[in-house]
Formats: C-alpha cells, structure tokens, sequence
C-alpha cells in the first residue's frame, strides 16, 4: 500500500516531535491517530523509510548497504547515481521532490556536527558511520541541492586479491612487494576514483610485522591488513570557525610517535613539506597517494603543492628528489575498471624532479619494461630485495 505523502508527513513529524526512534508500534500509533489502519508488513514498511529518512540517509541507505558500492552521487531528486566499482551507472532510486533532498543534505551534515544553510551552503565532512559526504545548496548549486557520498570499503583487500582481480597484473606484484619490503618511499597516483587507498592499505598490508605505522588521513579510509598501526585524523574547524587541525600538524605529531613507517593518506596541502623533510631525516619507507592524471604529471603536481606551502620551486625539486623513489599510477580504463598503469623511478636531474618509466600496462594487460627497469632493481637490490 502506498501512504498518501500527505499523511506520510504528518506521521513523520508526529515521530519527530516526539523525538522518538521509529519502530512498528509508535509507527502503528502513529497512524491510527491519523485515521490510518495497515497490516503488519505495510507498517514494516512504512516504519523502515521513516527510521532511513529520519536518522539514516533516507532512499540512499540500500544503496550504502549494498557490498561493493563506492559512491552514492544525488543530482537532483530523480537523479541518483552510483559506482560499484564498474563506472556510473543510474540507480532506481528517487526523492519526492527537492525538499527531500535539501532535508536528507542537512540532517546529514548535522549528524557530522557540520553546518549547512543558506549562510554555509557547502559542507565537506565525515559521517559517523565513515562515510566522507560533500553537499552544496542552491544557489551555489543551481540547479537543486547535490550529495555526493563516498562510501568506504568494509573489507581489507590484499595484493592477492587485487592481483585475482585483474587491477595488479601478476608479473608486478613481486616489484611492488620489494618496493615496500626495501623501504623505497613511493606515491600512489591517480585520478579520483581509481583506487589508490585501495593499493596503498595492499601494500601496507605487506609492511614487515615489526614495524610501527603511523597513518595520518584527512579521513579515515586505509584498512592495512597489519598488526601495529597507529591513527591520526585531520578535524575541520567548528561552526564558530576554530578548532580545526590538519595534516600538515599531524604529518609533525607523527615524527614523535617513533614511527618506522609514516603514511600521508593523501597528499594535497601544507603536508607535502612536513613528509618531504620526514623522508630526508631518516624516516625510510614513507608513502601517501597523490592526485594526478599520469604519473609525468606528478613533479607538476608536488610543485604546486610545496610553493603554495611556501617553498622555492628549486627546494621542492631537490627535496623530493631526494626524498621519493617510484611512483605506482593508476587508472580507470575504458570499462570504468581501475588498474595499475605503471611504476616509475623518481630521481632529480640537473636541479629538475622527473620520473622514468620502469613498467608499462597496456589495455591488454601486456607488461612491457621501460627505461627505468634496471634502475628500479637496483634501487631495490640496494634495500635488500631481489624480485
């Protein structure tokens, strides 16, 4: 039976002010004040939308439940979208009308102890379930409120199973297992969405057992599969605007945590010069993910970073030169699958940051040796470690 939305708002307020959680009986109640009478699995029915919109994320909970799912996007209320892994695809889900989503956009934001009105119409924040939310109103959005959710994965992927999955070929894994059992410091890059957490907690999973990794993360998302991790999250300022504490602060709490391995969730701020310098000082082993749409791309990326934090371009360049050895990139290819596109030494040249290609993946899978190979096996070698 479908309720009449305007009886449906009246129950749903009734259960607000009551500041009550949903459930069968008051739902029951609730309705019979109203002069509705259902049977058992109507007011299940009814009951389990009303306790999703009241205290959960409304039409979108199915989907956040659903295994797999990495992405929940809400254009409108007749537009959801959602990523399991495969790309976009247009989800059967729908709001009544813009309210709805303007409603399910705020209670969220409030959840997250955030702010979100006509004076604030963004907010960027975590979910307490540990989902990360982005949501903007109009006007800034003008077309209508959009959520856009991305959806932490519950589950541990190790390398193997990244390698069964067809996103590592198998001839690389043994690589990226000396890359992290030598202690070269490396970047995962990519673009959004291509699954660099994902390698990165793979790879951490393969840290010798003794050693103390500290992850510092805007949000936690890295699950390594490992016995001795230590966890520090970024905090965004309050409403009143303070209190807010970044990564960059933390990147320099962790050299004090006597850490055998640091780890920058994602670099992309003021971090970069507090990592750098931590991996010139002695701390051997440290990565992090960076934006970026190829991996020639990422000296212009960590340049940008480090003078917009206040270093001279010729510091960043030597400093990261020093500091990194490889950069693994990733990308969706044309199926929306991601995979490892290639693995690249990091070395400075006449005062200039540039990486060289050791391994390429075609589309086919097909692994083919660059000009960097016999450099990375000896960077490799040096650390201990023969594929």
């Amino acid at each position: 039976m479908r309720l009449d939305d305007v009886l449906l708002d009246r129950v749903r307020t009734s259960l607000v002010l009551a500041a009550e959680p949903p459930s069968p009986a008051r739902v029951a109640a609730a309705l019979r004040a109203e002069g509705a009478v259902l049977g058992d699995a109507a007011v299940l029915e009814v009951t389990e939308a009303l306790r999703a919109e009241i205290s959960g994320a409304g039409p979108l909970d199915p989907l956040l439940r659903e295994p797999g799912v990495t992405d929940v996007l809400v254009n409108g209320p007749a537009e959801v979208w959602v990523d399991r892994g495969d790309g976009l695809v247009r989800a059967p889900v729908r709001f009544r009308d813009e309210a709805a989503v303007r409603r399910l956009a705020g209670r969220l934001a409030a959840g997250a102890g955030r702010r979100l009105d006509d004076a604030v119409p963004y907010v960027d924040a975590r979910l307490p379930g540990g989902a990360r939310l982005h949501a903007v109103l109009p006007p800034v959005a003008p077309d209508g409120t959009v959520i856009s959710l991305r959806v932490p994965s519950h589950r541990s992927f190790g390398l193997s199973d990244l390698v069964a999955a067809g996103t590592v070929p198998a001839r690389l894994e043994p690589w990226l297992v000396g890359v992290v059992r030598a202690r070269l410091a490396f970047l995962i890059a990519g673009g959004t969405g291509t699954g660099k957490t994902t390698i990165l907690g793979a790879l951490l999973g393969r840290c010798d057992p003794a050693e103390r990794v500290v992850l510092v993360e805007d949000a936690g998302e890295l699950r390594p599969d490992h016995p001795h991790v230590v966890r520090l999250e970024a905090r965004s300022a309050n409403v009143e605007g303070a209190g807010r504490i970044g990564l960059d602060v933390l990147v320099r709490q962790a050299l004090r945590m006597r850490p055998d391995r640091i780890v920058v969730g994602e670099v992309r701020g003021a971090e970069v010069v507090d990592l750098l310098a931590a991996l010139n000082t002695g701390h051997e082993g440290g990565c992090g993910t960076l934006h970026a749409n190829s991996a020639e791309d990422v000296p212009a990326r960590l340049e940008a970073l480090g003078i917009a934090a206040g270093l001279r371009r010729e510091a960043v360049h030597a400093q990261a030169g020093a500091a990194l050895d490889v950069v693994v990139h990733l990308r969706r290819d044309r199926s929306g699958r991601r995979r490892l596109a290639q693995i690249d030494v990091v070395r400075c040249r006449s005062g200039r940051l540039e990486v060289v290609p050791a391994f390429r993946v075609a589309d086919d899978g097909e692994v083919s040796r660059r000009a960097g190979h016999e450099e990375l096996a000896a960077r490799l070698a040096q650390g201990g470690w023969t594929p």
